[in-house]
């Protein structure tokens, strides 16, 4: 008999679980402390996404990358994954095969039931090469177990769905390594899904024993084992269970999640008012951020436990809503107003801007020229404050001391270079503030300050729009950190409205205002 039948034979001889409350409350403060860093994970996640892209951007040959990009942003951001998926079933058969079924696994979390299942059997099994067929069968289980979760209540049409998913594993199981994490996680599923709960149980426990706490195996395998706790009326190992699926999903910064979901409606059921609040928040911003429609219906199930819960906020920012949507009526007919004038104006302009473009190129070099020199001469300013000090070590105060007693030197040189480059840039764009927020989200537009006329934000993608992209010379220029000037491009592009195109988006605004 294999060793694991007696290992599931003493599991049954004993409790069902181990778990006391002390250990579901230090599960529960794991999970509070990873969502308190939720953004940092997710913003590593991005940075990783980013560097892909831009690799890709360098050689698009590289169908590699692509493949990579697509699975990365899967869970992450799928509207995106969606994207990239699509791009590579435009490659030439056979290579466009697995973009195919990558494809068709995700489209019913947009709720794109037929066109999925029509995508996936459209693909030949016998033209797939055997290194493929695990990712293919996994695929086609995802995409069947998606649909059949959405028409759980429609037993006649989930029924054969949830049937397809098994025959995928099954088929899985056969292409996989047996001494794969892969294999023994989707044995231990094929076996909960077909009822035999407690081999599953054993199975789950190894699984999640082996992985590691942002693993994506440990997060499903927890969920599972959360099942088997519910139906087992094990509230504890129940709870447990879903905190440290929450986790793993947080951890890996997966947003297209349940175990979170889930676990805010129960921790609610035992009076945890905030941590319900904080659990189905997080859950639902996780929906809309990764784009996953069947999530957000699942998850808006719980909506009316967040406004029993915080009834009386929701009716003042119900209150402050209708004052915006108000305002935001009156600046759209003002908009519109001033669109069909601007309209009349526009053949007008027309003739203008062309000749206005041709003089433009020159002004670009002019400001290119300029910015070099300035970048050397505060270049030469740093240069000459390290000499300073220096020489103050040296015992020569008498002789820099003029020089250096302020110590803001550079830095007021910079808010006159500011002020200049400022100036500048604006008479050659003079709309260029207007431009760039018509580039980002309504929530997330730049306001300027009283009697500023750029800030960072700003003067970042003005040096981008005069062809400094590379972030050492801004950080040079700025004299910031080139950490630092990561930091604001990265945050721009997740305020932009298509994040994907923001940069070139920027290459595009003209000195027309």
């Amino acid at each position: 008999m294999r060793p694991i039948l007696l290992l599931m034979l003493l599991l049954m001889a004993l409790p069902s679980t181990a778990i006391d409350s002390d250990k579901v409350d230090a599960a529960l403060r794991d999970l509070d402390q990873s969502l308190s860093k939720r953004q940092l994970y997710c913003s590593k996640r991005q940075h990783y996404i980013d560097s892909l892209t831009v690799l890709y951007n360098a050689d698009r040959d590289r169908q590699e990358l692509l493949m990579q990009i697509g699975r990365a942003y899967t869970g992450f951001d799928n509207d995106s994954a969606l994207t990239y998926f699509r791009r590579g079933t435009q490659l030439p058969s056979p290579q466009n095969l697995p973009y195919k079924w990558e494809l068709a696994s995700l489209l019913p979390l947009g709720g794109f039931f037929e066109t999925a299942v029509s995508t996936f059997d459209s693909i030949d099994v016998s033209t797939i090469p055997d290194s493929l067929l695990a990712s293919y069968y996994d695929a086609g289980r995802q995409m069947h177990s998606y649909i059949a979760a959405f028409f759980r209540s429609y037993p006649d049409v989930s029924r054969p769905h949830e049937q397809a998913a098994l025959d995928m594993q099954a088929r899985l199981l056969l292409t996989l390594p047996k001494d794969s994490p892969e294999y023994r996680f989707n044995e231990a599923e094929y076996h909960f899904l077909n009822g035999r709960t407690e081999l599953a149980r054993v199975l789950l426990g190894e699984v999640l024993e082996s992985s590691h706490p942002h693993d994506k195996l440990r997060a499903r395998a927890a969920h599972h084992l959360s099942s088997i706790a519910k139906n087992d009326s094990d509230t504890e190992a129940y709870t447990y269970y879903l905190a440290v699926s929450a986790n793993a999903d947080v951890m890996s910064a997966t947003r297209e999640v349940a175990s979170l979901q889930e676990l805010g409606t129960t921790v609610y059921a035992a009076g945890d008012i905030a941590r319900a609040h904080t659990y189905l928040s997080s859950a639902l911003e996780n929906a809309v951020e990764c784009g996953a429609p069947l999530r957000m219906i699942e998850t808006s199930r719980s909506l009316p436990i967040i406004e029993r819960a915080h009834s009386a906020n929701l009716a003042a920012n119900r209150r402050t809503i209708y004052y915006i949507i108000g305002a935001m009526s009156v600046l759209m007919l003002v908009l519109i107003t001033v669109l069909l004038v601007l309209r009349h104006e526009m053949h007008r302009m027309a003739a203008l801007q062309e000749n206005l473009r041709t003089a433009n190129t020159a002004k670009e070099v002019y400001i290119s020229q300029f910015l070099q020199l300035c970048s050397i001469y505060m270049d030469k300013l740093n240069q000459f404050c390290k000499i300073a000090t220096r020489k103050l070590a040296a015992g020569q105060a008498d002789e820099l001391y003029r020089m250096t007693r302020s110590g803001k030197f550079v830095e007021e040189q910079s808010r006159d270079f500011y002020e200049v480059f400022d100036n500048a840039f604006l008479h050659i764009y003079p709309g260029f503030v207007s431009q760039v927020n018509a580039l980002l989200r309504p929530d997330a537009q730049i306001t300027l300050a009283a009697g500023e006329m750029l800030n960072t934000d700003l003067r970042i993608l003005a040096f981008m729009r005069l062809g400094i992209e590379e972030s050492a010379r801004i950080a040079q220029i700025l004299n910031y950190s080139l950490n630092t000037i990561y930091s604001y491009r990265n945050r721009l592009k997740a305020r932009a409205i298509n994040r994907d195109t923001f940069e070139d988006d920027i290459m595009k605004i003209d000195s027309i205002g």
